[in-house]
């Protein structure tokens, strides 16, 4: 039985160290295959052989300058922010002193950005009619 007591724990660190190794090696094989390539370039073997990795770069040097997106439009801010909670109003049904007193409101209750709270109030005003 003494003699039994060794080799069980030599077992288990042989097994411990094994398992330890197998993990080590997955997890390395992970990390390798997601680690991004270099920026050296191509080997020179063939030159009629296109990467993927130069495919990428005369794509992205092509490219279109991106696209900047024109700022709303008071009314449709107001479509936009309104419409969330209850029916939109004609701009008709207000005075232009009273579209300032109900926008300073519902700026804070719907959380609606100053600039855009601008926006709104002066499309409102604009076309109240009174």
């Amino acid at each position: 039985m003494s003699k039994l007591k060794p080799l069980k724990a030599l077992a288990q660190i042989i097994f411990v160290a094994v398992a330890a190794a197998v993990m080590i090696g997955a997890l390395a094989s992970t990390l390798c295959s997601a680690a991004p390539t270099s920026g050296a370039p191509p080997s020179k073997t063939d030159s009629t052989v296109s990467t993927n990795s130069v495919a990428v770069k005369a794509q992205a040097s092509e490219a279109a300058p991106p696209v900047l997106k024109p700022q709303l439009t008071g009314a449709e801010l107001y479509s936009m922010h309104c419409n969330r909670c209850h029916p939109e109003r004609y701009p008709t049904e207000r005075t232009a002193a009273q579209w300032k007193t109900i926008m300073l409101h519902m700026q804070v209750r719907a959380n609606i950005p100053g600039n855009q709270a601008r926006l709104i109030l002066q499309y409102l005003q604009d076309n109240s009619g009174r």
